[in-house]
């Protein structure tokens, strides 16, 4: 306690980096990854994409067979057609069915070291204050189900596409979805009270989901997350962004499965410890 400081005031002492053990191992399992695969020879890297990588036309097909025998009717007559079935010979999609552990393998995988380490720092900023509200089991299966849900958002929207999905923005979207049910509570913070600590993040009452879309802030945050997801990532391309095509649908599947669904993976309420400025003062019987 300082000199000036009032009795009974408790000072705050946080660490530059305490995030949880379990956000801290996933990052390193990212980037290990992805360290092991640029390292790789080319061909070995193509078999990884082929065989892990989520494929939304290989699913499809595995799924309605029909639609490649109408494709490859269309080849003859339509240059789309044709082009689709040429990536159809190239990924062998035809081979090994629908693959269907890909709708969560291709989010550990990404196509360079400015795509992990940006899906890294997103997963330091939203992960921690998840985690220590689901407990590290909780978590990463969250994250599990936010990389699935994200997938089958991209492949409801392109059910015919052969590009390869990779990367673990569905899931990090996924963990600001869910950010979204108490980081603007009373309180939280972003919320209106002032800000809470991190130890006690998993007291902060989650928000109903119909609230959500009526509080101010957090509709704001929506809009403003919608309308960046979308500059940023469906014109990504065209503003010069990135090379490649974003699935900025998968983000938006993953943010939206990670709002609806944090109560299926939010632990019970824990009250806040008590501070000592609210501590009762001792009584002392004579």
């Amino acid at each position: 306690m300082q000199p000036n400081e009032p009795r009974g005031t408790a000072r705050r002492r946080e660490a530059m980096f305490n995030a949880p053990l379990v956000v801290v191992g996933l990052i390193v399992v990212l980037i290990g990854i992805y360290a092991g695969f640029s390292w790789a020879p080319v061909r070995v890297q193509n078999q990884i994409i082929i065989n892990y990588a989520f494929i939304p036309g290989r699913l499809t097909i595995a799924i309605w067979p029909d639609r490649l025998i109408d494709l490859i009717h269309r080849a003859s007559t339509d240059p789309a057609a044709l082009q689709k079935a040429r990536e159809i010979r190239a990924l062998h999609v035809m081979s090994g069915g629908a693959r269907p552990w890909t709708l969560l393998t291709y989010a550990f995988l990404h196509g360079s070291w400015t795509h992990v380490l940006l899906n890294t720092v997103w997963l330091i900023a939203f992960g921690p204050p998840i985690a220590r509200r689901f407990g590290a089991a909780r978590f990463l299966l969250f994250m599990a189900v936010t990389a699935v849900a994200s997938a089958l958002a991209h492949w409801a929207l392109s059910p015919m596409d052969f590009s390869p999905l990779i990367g673990a923005s569905g899931s990090d979207s996924g963990l600001m979805g869910a950010a979204t049910r108490f980081m603007f509570q009373p309180g939280a913070p972003l919320g209106a009270f002032g800000s809470i600590s991190r130890p006690e993040v998993e007291s902060i009452p989650a928000a109903r989901l119909r609230d959500v879309f009526v509080e101010r802030r957090t509709l704001i945050f929506l809009l403003i997350w919608l309308g960046t997801n979308f500059i940023f990532g469906a014109g990504a391309q065209t503003l010069g962004f990135s090379n490649m095509p974003v699935a900025w649908i998968a983000h938006i599947g993953g943010f939206f499965a990670g709002l609806v669904l944090f109560p299926l993976f939010d632990r019970p309420l824990r009250p806040p410890p008590m501070s000592e400025e609210l501590a009762p003062e001792p009584r002392i019987d004579v």
